[in-house]
């Protein structure tokens, strides 16, 4: 009976160590060194890096709310905005009063730092469902421009060319929406600018 049972189990545990083998150990070991190849940059986290220094991920946000730079998204990540390590939305309804109130008091500290600029693009006062997104929508940038040129003393037309030169078509010109990158667009102000670097001013991010 034990051989026979014996006889049974030996090709389910050759055909699971064989399994296991290849797609616990080879395969994974085939695509990261395929990514690594082709695609190194991707494959190291989009990394931005200036002079040695990570400045942060073309793919996660972080937070900005020095008047000189554009500001991203609100971020619902806890304990604080932008935490890469704990991705998530409020999961709040639209309905909830605590989204409402939220939403309306990042109104009006927009209209406070942006005095008479009429309708707020939806991005700058609602969170991303990942609460790390890196991109804001072209209208959310341009409200922005006259904020940003003034603190930093520089033409808004000057600022407004800049916007445009960043800001990013639909991928493969027909899926999702025109884009911007802030922290790309903010790396971009200071070496216009040659002010601070977006590290001192911001915080500097942490590794993603």
């Amino acid at each position: 009976m034990f051989s026979e049972l014996s006889r049974q189990l030996r090709p389910a545990l050759i055909v699971f160590l064989a399994l296991t083998l290849v797609t616990g150990v080879v395969y994974p070991l085939v695509v990261t060194a395929i990514a690594w190849t082709l695609f190194p940059t991707a494959a190291g986290g989009s990394l931005i890096v200036q002079e040695g220094v990570v400045r942060g991920s073309r793919l996660v946000g972080q937070p900005f709310d020095d008047l000189r730079y554009f500001w991203g998204r609100p971020s619902a990540t806890g304990p604080f905005a932008y935490n890469a390590s704990v991705s998530s939305g409020s999961n709040l309804g639209p309905t909830n009063p605590a989204l409402i109130d939220a939403v309306q008091q990042r109104a009006a500290d927009l209209r406070s730092a942006h005095p008479g600029r009429g309708t707020i693009p939806v991005d700058l006062v609602t969170a991303s469902a990942s609460g790390l997104d890196p991109h804001i929508s072209p209208a959310a940038a341009q409200y922005q421009i006259e904020r940003v040129a003034a603190a930093r003393q520089l033409p808004a037309e000057q600022v407004r060319r800049l916007v445009e030169e960043q800001t990013e078509p639909e991928t493969f010109g027909l899926l999702g929406e025109p884009r911007v990158n802030v922290l790309l667009l903010n790396l971009k102000l200071d070496e216009l600018s040659a002010g601070t670097a977006v590290g001192q001013a911001a915080g500097e991010p942490a590794n993603p």
